[in-house]
């Protein structure tokens, strides 16, 4: 039976990286994909992923209709075995029932990718009825750490290394951004919750009162003989 999957996890988990595998494994057993992104990183259609692997996709917009395009594009003779959406956080929640509507109605696999909250630790809309809609729920297995080497279970948006909570639900921007510019870090939840990014834990680490001990009472007690009683 056609499923509904949706593979989620954190920003630098891998996300596309599947998505692309999932492509290729397929089109080499003579399958037709449709593959759909919305504000990749790369640009207006095109799926990539952080190891430099890129193809072209159908950009998805606000308003795209899943549905009316596949039906239309099967009504023309063209051919389609299954679907892939990355990004899929950013659709509206009309965007997956339409979704869910290609499985059910038209019998074709979709896997959908994408990150399951915000900066602010919120669901994004399209995430939120994923999780509603799936058939499956995949939490991809490659973690992202943490700067501190903990397993990341956040997204942080970060100014000049920075981390902010307040803004629009939706800036585009990428996990290697120069300081000055919109970033994102994928952090622990107690880091998260501290807003310590990486740069802020190593601003703190050069910090000279990070030990606020007094020099000079160390070299006493390294000078002082040890007492002894009687």
């Amino acid at each position: 039976m056609p499923e509904l999957v949706f593979f989620s996890g954190t920003m630098d988990c891998g996300k596309s990286t599947l998505a692309l595998q999932i492509e290729h494994n397929r089109s080499t057993r003579g399958l037709q994909g449709m593959i759909f992104t919305r504000d990749d990183r790369a640009g207006a259609g095109k799926l990539s992923s952080r190891l430099g692997l890129v193809t072209d996709a159908v950009e998805a917009a606000e308003g795209f209709d899943f549905y009316a395009y596949l039906v239309a594009h099967l009504s023309q003779g063209n051919r389609a075995d299954y679907v892939i959406v990355d990004e899929a956080q950013f659709l509206a929640g009309e965007q997956i029932d339409q979704l869910a509507r290609v499985v059910d109605d038209l019998e074709l696999d979709v896997f959908a990718f994408g990150i399951t909250t915000d900066f602010r630790s919120k669901l994004f809309p399209g995430s939120q009825r994923l999780v509603e809609l799936a058939d499956r729920v995949e939490v991809l297995q490659v973690e992202a750490l943490c700067w501190c080497g903990a397993r990341a279970t956040h997204n942080a948006r970060t100014i000049g290394g920075e981390m902010v909570v307040e803004g629009a639900q939706v800036v585009v921007g990428d996990v290697n951004q120069s300081p000055d510019e919109v970033g994102y870090e994928v952090l622990c939840r107690r880091h998260h919750r501290r807003r310590m990014t990486a740069a802020a834990a190593h601003a703190g680490a050069l910090s000279p009162d990070v030990l606020p001990v007094d020099p000079s009472s160390l070299a006493d007690s390294v000078s002082r003989p040890p007492s002894s009683r009687a």
